[in-house]
C-alpha cells in the first residue's frame, strides 16, 4: 500500500504534494484544505525540468494555482528535502487508522463504492483511480449518485453514458493490472425500484443501491421498500442500510427503522452483499445489525464510501469491524478476483 506508508527517499515535488492532500483527505480536512495541493500537482505534472528551473530562477509562483504553501513543498522536494507540511503531516496522521483489520484488508482486492466530481466527490476519476492503485487494489468501482439526489449532483441517464466513455478511457491507459469498474450508487425509490434506467443499469458492472430519502418512513412501508430493492435483479450491494450519522460535520442522524431480519433474509436469498460502510461517521450497519447479517448468511462488501482519494484509506475502519466479529474473509465479495465478482455481479 504505497501511499499510506511514509517513503524513505525524499519524494518528487508531484509526489509530495498528492501525498500532502492524500494524508489530509484520509485525515477528513475540508475539501477547501486539499484543493491547492493537488491543483498544484496537476500544474507541474506536465513541466518536467522546467519545474527545476523555475525553483532556481524563483518564478514558481508565476505559475497558476502556486501560492505560498505549495511552492514551499515543491522548492524543498526539487531540492531533495522532506517538505515540512509533509514531514508534519506524516508525523500526525500518517499512522494506523484504527488498531486491528490487517489480516482482512489484506484480503481485499478492491473497493465498490466510490465517488469522483461528476457527482458529489472532489476529485477528477483518474485521480481516484491512481490512488486506489497505489493502495494496492486490484479494482474500483466507481459509483457516482443517480438523478434524484439532485443535491449530490446525480447523473442522468445521458451524463452516465458520458462517464462510461471516460471510465473506458481510463482503463485504455492503464496497463492491465488494474480494473476501473463502471458502476453506480442508485437511490432506492419509495416504492423499492431504482433510480435509473435499466438499459444504463445493464450497462454497468456493479451496482450499489442505498436509501437516500425519506428515512423517517414507516417501519413497515422502510422494509417493504428495501426488501423490493433487494429483490430487484441489478441490485448487487444493499448500501449503508441503516442511513444512520453518528459523528462528523453533517452532525448525527438516528437509524432508519426496518425489519432486518425480513430485509437480510431478503439479502441472502437473492446473493446481495450487505454494506460495511467504513466512513467513520457511518459506521452502518451498527454493530447489532451487522452481527445479525452475518448470522443470517449473508454477503458482505467492505467499502470505503469514498468522497476523495485519500478517504479510500478509511476501508480499514470497515476490516477492523469485520475482523472483530470474526467475518470470514471468503464472504467478502470484494477479497473475490475481478472475474468472480463481475460473474457475481451479472444477473443470471
Amino acid at each position: 500500500m504505497a501511499t499510506s506508508e511514509t517513503t524513505e527517499a525524499p519524494p518528487g515535488p508531484v509526489q509530495a504534494l498528492r501525498r500532502i492532500a492524500f494524508l489530509l483527505e484520509r485525515s477528513r480536512a475540508e475539501t477547501y484544505k486539499v484543493k491547492a495541493f493537488r491543483a498544484a500537482a496537476a500544474t507541474i505534472l506536465p513541466l518536467g525540468e522546467e519545474v527545476v528551473t523555475r525553483v532556481e530562477a524563483g518564478t514558481l509562483r508565476e505559475l497558476p494555482g502556486i501560492g505560498a504553501s505549495t511552492a514551499e513543498v515543491i522548492e524543498a522536494a526539487v531540492q531533495g528535502r522532506v517538505p515540512r507540511r509533509l514531514a508534519q503531516l506524516e508525523q500526525e496522521v500518517g499512522g494506523p487508522l484504527v488498531e486491528g483489520g490487517e489480516q482482512v484488508r489484506a484480503a481485499l482486492r478492491g473497493d465498490l463504492h466510490s465517488h469522483s466530481d461528476w457527482s458529489d466527490g472532489g476529485s477528477p476519476i483518474e485521480e481516484m483511480a491512481f490512488t486506489a492503485m497505489e493502495l494496492g487494489h486490484d479494482y474500483l468501482v466507481l459509483t457516482d449518485h443517480s438523478p434524484r439526489l439532485t443535491v449530490a449532483n446525480g447523473l442522468s441517464a445521458a451524463r452516465l453514458a458520458r462517464q462510461l466513455e471516460v471510465v473506458d478511457a481510463v482503463n485504455e491507459h492503464l496497463d492491465g493490472g488494474f480494473r476501473l469498474l463502471r458502476g453506480i450508487e442508485v437511490d432506492i425509490l419509495d416504492d423499492g425500484s431504482l433510480d435509473q434506467t435499466e438499459e444504463m443499469l445493464a450497462r454497468l458492472d456493479v451496482r450499489v443501491a442505498s436509501v437516500h430519502s425519506k428515512l423517517k418512513m414507516d417501519r413497515d412501508a422502510m422494509t417493504r421498500r428495501m426488501v423490493a430493492a433487494v429483490h430487484d435483479p441489478w441490485t448487487n450491494v444493499l448500501g449503508h442500510c441503516t442511513g444512520r450519522l453518528v459523528t462528523g460535520n453533517r452532525g448525527t442522524r438516528a437509524q432508519s427503522e426496518f425489519d432486518a431480519e425480513a430485509v437480510f433474509a431478503a439479502c441472502a436469498e437473492t446473493g446481495t452483499a450487505v454494506e460495511i460502510n467504513s466512513r467513520p461517521e457511518r459506521r452502518d450497519p451498527p454493530t447489532r445489525l451487522l452481527q445479525q447479517a452475518i448470522d443470517a448468511g449473508c454477503l458482505f462488501s467492505i467499502d470505503s464510501d469514498a468522497h476523495a482519494p485519500g478517504q479510500l484509506d478509511f476501508q480499514v475502519y470497515g476490516c477492523a469491524r469485520a475482523e472483530e466479529l470474526g467475518l470470514d474473509p471468503e464472504r467478502i465479495v470484494n477479497t473475490w478476483t475481478t472475474e468472480r465478482l463481475l460473474d457475481w455481479a451479472r444477473p443470471a
